[in-house]
């Protein structure tokens, strides 16, 4: 039940993670996208490795990694990169 339960958190925080850049509301390389992404991803890792999913501790152990270059990055004054990708200004 516990594990079912955790499962679940971490699929609502990837999920809105992806809703709340999907509307706009955050930009890909925000913060909160990010620890979004990391909590979410680690929660479900931790249900993967639990039940020896090995498919599933590759995927989200991967989207754990792929969150933490943005976290650990030292940020600028606002926030934001250098430059927006895709060259938009």
């Amino acid at each position: 039940m516990i594990l079912q339960l955790v499962a679940l958190a971490g699929a609502a925080l990837v999920l809105a993670a992806y809703a709340l850049v999907q509307r706009g509301a955050v930009e890909a390389w925000s913060p909160l996208y990010n620890w979004l992404n990391l909590v979410g991803a680690l929660l479900l890792l931790w249900v993967a490795v639990s039940d020896r999913r090995w498919g599933f501790i590759l995927l989200e152990g991967t989207w754990a990694a792929l969150a933490l270059p943005s976290l650990l990055r030292p940020r600028r004054s606002a926030g934001f990169p250098d430059e927006c990708p895709g060259g938009a200004e």
